[in-house]
């Protein structure tokens, strides 16, 4: 499963970590500079927060948890 997130700052870098290292599965950031795992705050603040983002989750996951725990940094899909 792959969602389009947004992360303004380093608020957003530190909010969003603390949610996802809640959840026991992989779960990373993709961006054109790289791929992160979105559970190492290191990693986080290594993205490049000026390009489109993607919430990457393993498809036998079930993520709805995550998903609604993310819901404001998410991209609305039509």
């Amino acid at each position: 499963m792959t969602r389009a997130i947004k992360v303004k700052n380093t608020e957003d870098i530190q909010k969003i970590n603390r949610i996802v290292t809640q959840y026991s599965f992989d779960i990373w950031i993709h961006g054109k500079s790289g791929m992160v795992d979105a559970k190492s705050l290191l990693g986080m603040f290594l993205l490049s927060l000026n390009e489109p983002l993607s919430l990457v989750v393993e498809d036998d996951v079930d993520a709805t948890d995550l998903l609604k725990d993310l819901e404001e940094y998410l991209e609305i899909e039509d």
